[in-house]
Formats: C-alpha cells, structure tokens, sequence
C-alpha cells in the first residue's frame, strides 16, 4: 500500500501516512495537531494480497477503479478518480486496482472491461459501472453510497 509524505502544518515535521488510513483524520506524530489531508488525499492502490482484507475490514465504503495503465479510457478518469478521492475524504474511501499486475482480484470479481468501478459496502458488492462516466453518475453513486 502507498503511503503519502506530509509536512505538519504546526510544526514543519514530515509525517508518513499510509494512503489506506488517510481518511482517520491523522495527527503529526511530533506535536499531535491533527493533519488536514483533504488538499493532497489520493486514491488507495491495493493489490491482490491485500485487497480483501483492506474490503472488509473497511469502516467506510470502498469504491475501487480496477484499471489497466495501457487503456486509454482509465487514463482518460484518472482525474476524476482523484478529484473523488479528495471530495469523498473520510464518507467513502477510493481505492484502485492495477488488473495487469493484480488479475487474481479482477477475475474473482469477473472484470471484463477496464475501466470498471465496484461499490463496496460492508464488504459486499453494492453497485458497479463499467466505463468512464460523467462525474455527475460518479457524485450521485457516491452520495447513495456514502448515505
């Protein structure tokens, strides 16, 4: 799992932040003011060792992106991915996964096409989209998810 380099705002002291904790609200290890993440907050790349575990043991939703880097319309929402993992910053977690590199995930979940975006809840699949949409479907599947 990727982890994010803040600087404290108070205190100036680099925090690492793991990117699947990042919607904890966390604190700067040094002075203890809690770190606003919402400027930098980015989607959470699983893999498939950790993919079902990071699913269930989720207190919040999971969105997850299961893309490819060489499909054009993955690069095309990848914008859209980000800008939902900074609006959507402790109501749902946004995650993504690389099917190329991690395809015991997407055939577990019969992805077919990428780009595919899976809605989680609870640990269950509650919804999906295959393809890029707008960003109003985007919004309106969030904001029933995050409910």
């Amino acid at each position: 799992m990727n982890s994010l380099i803040f600087s404290c705002p108070a205190c100036t002291a680099k925090n690492r932040i793991p990117a699947g904790k990042q919607h904890l609200s966390p604190k700067c290890g040094k002075c203890g003011r809690q770190i606003d993440m919402r400027s930098q907050a980015t989607p959470v790349e699983l893999t498939d060792t950790e993919f079902q575990s990071f699913i269930t043991e989720s207190s919040l939703p999971v969105i997850v992106d299961f893309y490819s880097p060489t499909c054009g319309p993955c690069h095309a929402i990848a914008p859209l991915i980000t800008k939902m993992a900074r609006d959507y910053l402790g109501k749902v977690i946004v995650a993504k996964l690389d099917t190329s590199s991690n395809p015991g995930t997407a055939m577990h979940y019969q992805i077919r096409g990428v780009p595919s975006l899976l809605f989680f809840k609870n640990g269950n699949v509650v919804d999906q989209i295959v393809g890029a949409p707008p960003e109003s479907q985007m919004r309106q599947k969030l904001d029933g998810l995050s409910r």
